[in-house]
């Protein structure tokens, strides 16, 4: 079975998907005339306005809900990963996606926001890729596709990576413990207590709602990734004199073949969609949930969280690990045959080994605890933030059949996924990370394709992005969006909402002229 794992891994993560993604993020970064770094400025002056909605959650907790899917085991376990079996030449093009990939990440939340739609049942806003290509492309079967496959990756293929990390660092820092016998296999007292730690945590959020994760990612992920950050600067710091010197390592080794060419690139790239999820399609669920004024508001705040986790927070593993010499290089080397070996053979490189390494190094203890409790953050709200974007495909597909069947998929997919949390737990990192990885690579390929063909057919998000640009070059109090004005079709919510608004505005004059 893992050998057919890694097989399927190898066909989707070829080289043609790692360039659509690098090839996409240029192009897009070039129709937007770099828009990631001509609207930088408004992009954080966005995170902050708005407001949350009876219907809508704040751009701020969309936000903080797009990085607790981003900000995860791709941020510390994945960057180890990249430079394990790339080098330390995977982190530039970690950056590279990053930097390219704001472009994307502005493109699908913008449609998703464009292309949302209010939930019959609750009331609140639902949107995704499902959504867009359904209505940009007029291609329902297309939708149903990714809403298909999405739920499939995210409540089956990926949880097992954020628990499997969880579990790792826990028994990095406390040890197996007592063995017991759990279904024929042996395992420890640890291991079990933080996988029963995280079902019932998880159970008792998921209960809840959107609202219920949004507040809860509200609070956790910034403190997480703050503190993170922090811990990770102090090193770099104490460690100034060494700064130029492991740039100089990261820039050079991006091009030479000490890990080979294309390991950095593909580990790189691989590792960096992943973490960053620009251009994957899930991030854009959330971003549809925002109570926003106009779509490209968000499109640009969602942007604007790649720099966050790619660039802060996974440069912030990658700068501990170099800076500490916490890695070995394995690259395309049969298993235990190291390139670089500056620990001990043997340490699970697919872990956040490497990173509590490099922290234990430089705070003892502490350090080794504190990437734990990061780590145990950081993969469950990725958890929940994936179980909401299998719950918004859910919903995409049962919307017109019956609350009955909405409300068994939804059953399922909180049973599957508790499931795979388990069964992730007790297996090799190795293993769970090939799976996770096909479910990565499905979705993208599904997500890139699509918006590209849809740029092609309508324009829908570089059209918002124009109309945004020029509102607040006139300096408007308050944005609209009328999409039919725009030539934008099929954006009922926008339409009905631009219709509201009209007739408002004309009973206010009504009412000012009949004084």
């Amino acid at each position: 079975m893992e050998s057919f794992v890694n097989s399927v891994n190898g066909i989707i993560w070829s080289s043609a998907l790692i360039y659509l993604c690098l090839g996409a993020g240029l192009f897009f970064s070039v129709v937007t005339r770099f828009a990631q770094v001509r609207l930088f400025g408004e992009m954080i002056r966005l995170i902050f306005k708005g407001k949350a909605s009876r219907d809508g959650i704040s751009p701020f907790q969309a936000l903080t809900l797009s990085l607790a899917g981003r900000v995860g085991m791709g941020n510390i376990a994945g960057v180890a990963a990249a430079i394990g079996f790339g080098g330390p030449g995977a982190v530039f093009w970690m950056w590279v996606v990053g930097f390219l990939g704001a472009t994307t990440a502005y493109i699908e939340a913008t449609l998703a926001q464009i292309y949302k739609e209010k939930d019959a049942r609750t009331g609140e806003y639902r949107g995704g890729p499902a959504y867009y290509f359904e209505k940009a492309l007029g291609q329902r079967w297309y939708g149903m596709v990714f809403a298909i496959t999405a739920i499939i990756a995210l409540s089956i293929f990926l949880p097992g990576i954020q628990i499997n990390g969880v579990v790792n660092a826990v028994t990095q820092v406390m040890g197996e413990g007592t063995t017991l016998n759990v279904l024929g296999a042996d395992v420890g007292v640890m291991r079990l207590g933080a996988i029963t730690l995280i079902l019932i945590v998880f159970g008792i959020i998921i209960f809840g709602g959107i609202k219920r994760i949004a507040t809860f990612t509200e609070v956790v992920v910034p403190f997480m990734a703050i503190g993170y950050i922090i811990l990770a600067l102090i090193i770099m710091f104490s460690n100034f004199e060494r700064i130029p010197q492991i740039f100089g390592l990261i820039i050079s080794d991006a091009f030479t073949a000490q890990a080979g060419l294309g390991a950095a690139i593909g580990w790189g790239v691989k590792r960096g969609v992943y973490s960053s999820e620009a251009g994957q399609g899930t991030a854009p669920h959330a971003a549809a949930a925002a109570e926003v004024d106009h779509p490209a508001q968000q499109g640009l705040v969602q942007s604007f969280s790649v720099y966050i986790d790619t660039l802060l927070v996974c440069s912030a593993t990658a700068f501990m690990i170099l800076t500490m010499g916490t890695y070995n290089i394995q690259g395309t080397l049969p298993e235990g045959q190291y390139l670089v070996q500056n620990v001990v053979a043997g340490t699970e490189i697919n872990s956040p080994a490497f990173t509590q390494m490099a922290m234990e190094s430089a705070y003892g203890a502490f350090g080794s605890t504190f990437t734990a409790i990061a780590v145990f953050f950081f993969a469950f709200t990725t958890i929940l933030a994936n179980y909401y974007i299998a719950e918004v495909n859910v919903a995409y597909l049962t919307r017109y059949i019956s609350p009955r069947a909405k409300r068994i998929g939804l059953l399922l997919v909180k049973v599957l996924t508790m499931a795979m949390i388990a069964y992730g737990g007790l297996n090799s990192a190795g293993y769970i990370w090939a799976i996770g990885d096909i479910g990565v690579g499905l979705i993208a390929w599904l997500n890139i394709v699509g918006i590209l063909l849809i740029f092609f057919v309508a324009r829908p998000a570089i059209k918002a992005l124009k109309d945004y640009e020029r509102q607040r070059k006139a300096g408007v109090t308050r944005y609209t969006f009328d999409p039919t004005h725009l030539g934008i079709k099929n954006a009922l919510y926008w339409e009905q909402r631009h219709l509201k608004n009209q007739q408002i505005l004309t009973e206010a004059s009504l009412r000012k002229v009949s004084k």
